[in-house]
């Protein structure tokens, strides 16, 4: 007996799941075209004969069903037999497929065992999440300004809540710069009414000063009309004295110190993790190059139209149209956090976000 199987977890619900594998349009999309066979209901014919592993076109036949949860198939390849069972067990993430097809009649030669088992792991892995993603676009209303969701896909996440704190955290240090400027307004006001002062001092001349204590005057009568007079230098001296102490110190007066070099600003880098049909995963890298650690930081991307974002991981994220804003904790000084995030396309061809910025300045990368 020669069995081929094939497992893949999706990040969708089992019911979705269980559309794509019944509804004989989607699995037209993502595994081989499909057709009633005429006079028999319950058949259909897989159009497999041009598929890697296949010999000629498949008829197959519901022979259990169980909603959500099992599907088995009858299959005949122009006589060879098998039996197909497809096993649906839900995770916290969305579902797990199991596929497993054993040949009850004739088998598979090893060159053909080999590329049919690829084929199905391909269709599997591949097409099947790219056809529930486009399926899953069409059940959301995209028209979010006019009556917001309709499906259970999240686009606005649980960092709405921390809009308050960061403008808080604004509110205070827009107070706390408005004291500094305050407060070096009035040194600035003070230092030059001090050097206007003095200014106003006078200037030591040669001349002696006329003002004389009115004591000199009895001690100089009393004195011989002979003897001689006192020396005017004494007095020039005396009164240059005091004009030395005053017009030195306000010349030393040491002027405002420069303001700080403002803080290196934050960095980031955004680059295209995976690709695939309908979507992507994108990853930025935040940088802080300071010497302490940064608390208060933002990126804001934009996205392409029809794109939206969902399963963040590293950052509180909230949406506002095609506007992503990511927060999150601090980032030690010269260390970086990493920002990863599933973007969904209603368009086959994945599209990168049209802008990124960091404290408004343009993320590296994109």
């Amino acid at each position: 007996m020669i069995e081929i199987g094939a497992q893949v977890d999706l990040s969708h619900p089992s019911d979705r799941v269980w559309r794509a594998l019944t509804d004989r349009k989607l699995l037209s999309r993502w595994f081989a075209e499909a057709e009633t066979v005429e006079g028999v209901p319950d058949r259909l014919l897989l159009r497999t004969a041009e598929l890697p592993g296949f010999e000629a076109d498949v008829e197959v036949e519901v022979t259990e069903r169980l909603e959500l949860e099992l599907l088995v198939l009858a299959c005949d390849e122009a006589g060879r037999l098998s039996e197909l069972t497809c096993a649906l067990t839900p995770t916290t993430q969305g579902c797990r497929l199991e596929v497993r097809e054993v040949g009850t009649h004739g088998g598979w030669s090893t060159e053909q065992h080999e590329p049919r088992e690829q084929q199905l792991r391909q269709a599997l892995t591949v097409r099947l999440p790219a056809i529930l993603d486009w399926h899953a676009f069409g059940q959301v209303d995209l028209r979010r300004e006019d009556s917001g969701l309709t499906a259970e896909l999240p686009l606005v996440g649980a960092g709405g809540g921390s809009g308050g704190a960061r403008r808080r955290r604004r509110v205070l240090v827009a107070a706390v710069g408005g004291a500094v400027l305050l407060a070096g307004s009035a040194a600035w006001i003070t230092v030059p009414a001090l050097s206007n002062t003095a200014a106003t001092v006078p200037a030591p001349t040669g001349t002696p000063s006329p003002s004389v204590p009115p004591s000199a005057a009895p001690v100089a009568s009393s004195v011989s009309p002979t003897a001689r007079p006192p020396r005017p230098t004494s007095t020039a001296s005396a009164s240059a004295r005091p004009s030395r102490t005053p017009s030195a110190k306000p010349s030393r007066t040491p002027s405002a110190a420069p303001p700080p070099a403002p803080p290196a600003p934050m960095a980031a880098r955004y680059e295209t993790d995976s690709s695939r049909l309908f979507g992507y995963t994108g990853e930025i890298v935040v940088d802080n190059p300071r010497a302490v650690p940064v608390t208060d930081w933002a990126v804001v991307i934009t996205l392409a139209e029809g794109t939206t974002v969902d399963d963040v991981d590293g950052a509180t994220w909230r949406q506002d149209g095609r506007t992503i804003t990511f927060t999150g904790g601090a980032v030690a000084a010269g260390a970086s956090q990493t920002i990863s995030f599933d973007v969904r396309d209603s368009r086959p061809k994945a599209r990168e976000p049209e802008s990124c910025t960091i404290g408004g300045n343009p993320c590296a990368g994109l």
